[in-house]
């Protein structure tokens, strides 16, 4: 599915919930890659360009980024009640997850094949973010302006600049280049 919309009717409360449910029970350490693949590929109730809008403003506002950007898709279907099913939906099967392993952590965590494993999934997740960006932006076309401020965000985050301040820098730049494109 391409993401076409004109054709593909709004998803119902449950089905939202039964989405983010099972993304957030198989997205490990990629929670909004998943939700891309779901909501754009799979589905088609969201264009690449709807899905890279509401991400983008769950990445800028503060707490967790997936949580934002569920809600923003919740919000978009649903309103107030769309917003509540998808958190729901995106935290009860990890919260329950999360207590047991927690349990486990707890108990055998030393141990260097733990400690092994555990580093295995961080890289393979930061895989995920890294091949989800290279998705979306090729299918976006971004003009080299905005790829030039994406390549600085990242140079610094590598540099270990806040993220408030990488974006008090590099927003009205984005903005810039927006807003002059759709005078083109």
């Amino acid at each position: 599915m391409t993401g076409d919309r004109a054709t593909t009717p709004p998803p119902s409360r449950t089905a939202l919930y039964l989405a983010y449910l099972q993304i957030g029970l198989t997205a490990f350490g990629g929670v909004n890659a998943w939700a891309r693949r779901f909501f754009v590929e799979k589905k088609g109730w969201l264009t690449e360009q709807e899905y890279a809008e509401t991400l983008g403003i769950g990445q800028v506002l503060p707490g967790p980024n997936a949580l934002n950007t569920a809600i923003g898709i919740g919000t978009r279907f649903h309103g107030a009640t769309g917003a509540i099913v998808c958190a729901l939906g995106l935290f009860t099967g990890p919260m329950t997850l999360l207590a047991a392993v927690a349990s486990l952590y707890d108990a055998y965590g030393q141990l260097p094949l733990v400690r092994a494993i555990l580093t295995g999934i961080a890289a393979a997740a930061a895989g995920m973010v890294m091949g989800t960006a290279m998705k979306m932006a090729s299918k976006l076309r971004p003009s080299l302006p905005l790829w030039c401020i994406g390549l600085a965000a990242l140079t610094l985050a590598m540099l270990h600049v806040r993220m408030p301040y990488v974006l008090l820098m590099l927003a009205p730049l984005g903005l810039f280049d927006s807003w002059r494109e759709l005078d083109r």
